[in-house]
């Protein structure tokens, strides 16, 4: 495949906050730590070398794993290095998305894995070990249900419950079979069905079906996949989960954090609670609020607990208590030796909000890495582009300024009406000074008279530019088709399609491929083809 690359700005799809933060806006750095750079890593490597949890992962994850890793030496390799005080993690995390759901899915583990390449290359004496954070507590089903093939909705219709990484797959096959049955015919087709069947129909619940497919894809990268919807990790977190409770801080922290960005004009991405926790069954996760009384109550169960109690069910059941949105990011770094979050726009923007409560519990803040965004399509696309005198660059710009900028510089005649307006300008000045002389009350009668016959000009000219569409009529259809296929929906390819039919083409060398051309700290937008 070839790539090439554009600046973010030039797509006009990510938010000022994103571009602000690449472009080192100088008010945005109180509100992360280390610059998204070599040097900034080498600070990150410094805070991170005492992180005291490295045999408890270890056990973890290879509890999780199984007999999976006998598939991958390199995983198992990979899990045990983390052992090391040398060894380090670069971790992107995602909703359990059926069959990975949207593309960007995909560009965000490969990001996490070209970056840990990167940073081998640049400090041999380190290992980096790339994670995947399944998002196994999420609850929000109707987010994750569906995915987008060839144009299809394919969608999971069952129940949820309450975290999405124990819903059992049980009812899922007939959605597998919708799903595969998409494919076609060939090799690649196969593969991709045989991946997909031994994930959803030989896994009791989506989490495991989650590992075994991400597993089967990326594997041979090394990557590791973190279920911490766990007993003893959860352990770990519980003195921040009672002090946070207790003392709402994270609240304040971020409630400020949050005025301070408004104040500089960037819109937050979230807001923090009083209280940032639910509590989680196998049948509900609901929040936790304080009641009037002073107790705690579980929202919609009828459960209450003192202070006492609810400090005594953290300590002997932690794995009860699920952060929200904002208190995740920081479960995540207290149980990984983690330098960077590789996140998409959105995801940036509210980490943005959560230092300062980073800071008041002494937890290292990692680096904020923006996924890799990309644009995948092929020779034949490519060529229609260059044909109709495009680039990839100027796709991004809406279909009708396309189609009105093509006829300008194709067009056999003179659309604008320009020289005939500085023309009649000049007419209007002679008007206004021969009216003023008469009754200087005239000149705001001829300024309306002036007005509508610029609005009238330039009507006209639109209409030009109507008619002579005419005469381009097949280029004009052929940008609207470039347009549709490169922009599902009138949105970007990688937040509504599903990597299955680039897969078909491609087959395992859709992920190299990708790897390949990928450049997380130069942050471009990459447009393969």
């Amino acid at each position: 495949m070839k790539a090439t690359y554009i600046d973010y700005s030039d797509t006009g799809s990510f938010s000022k906050t994103l571009l602000a933060y690449l472009a080192n806006e100088e008010s945005l750095q109180p509100f992360y730590g280390e610059q998204p750079n070599l040097a900034g890593f080498k600070a990150q490597l410094d805070k991170k070398k005492k992180f005291p949890h490295r045999k408890l992962l270890v056990d973890q994850l290879q509890g999780q794993y199984g007999d999976l890793l006998a598939s991958s030496p390199t995983v198992a390799q990979n899990i045990v290095r983390l052992k090391d005080p040398n060894t380090f993690t670069v971790t992107t995390g995602h909703q359990l998305n059926i069959f990975t759901g949207p593309l960007y899915f995909i560009f965000k583990i490969v990001t996490a894995i070209r970056l840990a390449k990167d940073l081998k290359e640049a400090y041999p004496d380190y290992d980096f070990v790339p994670v995947y954070w399944m998002a196994t507590e999420d609850h929000d089903f109707e987010e994750i249900n569906h995915t987008r093939v060839f144009g299809k909705k394919i969608m999971w219709d069952t129940p949820k419950i309450a975290a999405t990484g124990r819903m059992s797959t049980g009812d899922i096959a007939g959605t597998v079979r919708e799903y595969c049955n998409t494919f076609g015919l060939s090799g690649n087709a196969d593969l991709l069905t045989a991946i997909v069947e031994e994930a959803y129909l030989s896994h009791d619940t989506l989490a495991d079906a989650t590992r075994s497919m991400v597993h089967a894809l990326f594997k041979e990268y090394g990557l590791v996949i973190v279920d911490a919807d766990s007993p003893i990790l959860k352990a770990v977190f519980a003195p921040i989960i009672e002090q946070d409770i207790m003392a709402e801080r994270s609240f304040h922290a971020i409630s400020a954090s949050s005025e301070a960005l408004e104040n500089l004009g960037y819109k937050p991405q979230v807001h923090g609670r009083e209280i940032n926790f639910f509590y989680l069954t196998d049948e509900f996760r609901e929040r936790i609020v304080r009641a009037e009384d002073g107790r705690f109550e579980v929202l919609h169960q009828n459960m209450f607990f003192t202070e006492e109690s609810l400090k005594q069910e953290i300590a002997e059941h932690p794995e009860r208590f699920s952060p929200n949105v904002v208190m995740r990011p920081m479960y995540q770094e207290v149980i990984l030796p983690n330098l960077a979050y590789i996140g998409g726009g959105a995801e940036i923007v509210y980490w943005l909000q959560l230092k300062a409560n980073f800071d008041q519990y002494n937890v290292p803040f990692p680096i904020l890495i923006p996924r890799n965004s990309a644009m995948i399509t092929d020779d034949t696309v490519a060529g229609k582009i260059f044909r109709l005198d495009l680039t990839f660059k100027s796709v991004f710009k809406p279909a009708e300024i396309l189609k009105n900028e093509y006829v300008r510089r194709h067009t056999k005649h003179r659309l604008n009406l320009r020289d005939e307006w500085m023309e009649l300008n000049a007419i209007f000045g002679k008007i206004k000074l021969r009216a003023h002389k008469i009754d200087p009350s005239l000149g705001p009668s001829t300024e309306a008279v002036k007005a509508r016959l610029k609005k009238a000009i330039n009507s006209l000219e639109k209409k030009l530019l109507r008619a002579d569409k005419k005469n381009h009529e097949e280029a004009l259809i052929q940008i609207d088709r470039v347009k549709d296929i490169l922009f599902p929906g009138g949105g970007l390819q990688e937040r509504s399609e599903n990597f299955a039919p680039l897969y078909l083409k491609q087959g395992e060398e859709l992920i190299s491929e990708l790897e390949k051309h990928f450049s997380p700290l130069d942050f471009k937008f990459t447009i393969l083809y």
